[in-house]
């Protein structure tokens, strides 16, 4: 009964984290990434974002795609937490929609 009831409570928690509304961004960044010194820094600082689950910047691209839980947070967030760093965010596409700007300013 007890191996039962700990198998319902994961199954429950598997069943959770299944269900988050995960999307995906793509960002520019301004200024310009130019080194891996630029690429740690944002991989290092951006994960502590609530809700981001996956970061992946490109030097070659230019762009930083991160994978978040739209539950927890949004493009517009996102974009503030590069600003906490020394960036501007705009984004590319998201959820392969090209043209929506995260940043305003």
């Amino acid at each position: 009964m007890k191996k039962l009831t700990i198998f319902l409570a994961m199954a429950a928690v598997a069943a959770t984290a299944l269900a988050a509304d995960l999307k995906t961004a793509v960002f520019t960044v301004d200024p310009p990434m130019t080194c891996n010194n630029c690429v740690t820094r944002i991989k290092t600082n951006m994960r502590f974002e609530r809700g981001v689950k996956a970061i992946d910047p490109s030097l070659k691209d230019q762009t930083v795609t991160i994978k978040y839980d739209a539950e927890k947070t949004s493009e517009d967030k996102i974009a503030e937490g590069f600003k906490k760093i020394g960036y501007r965010a705009t984004t590319v596409k998201a959820d392969n929609k090209a043209g929506n700007a995260a940043d305003k300013n």
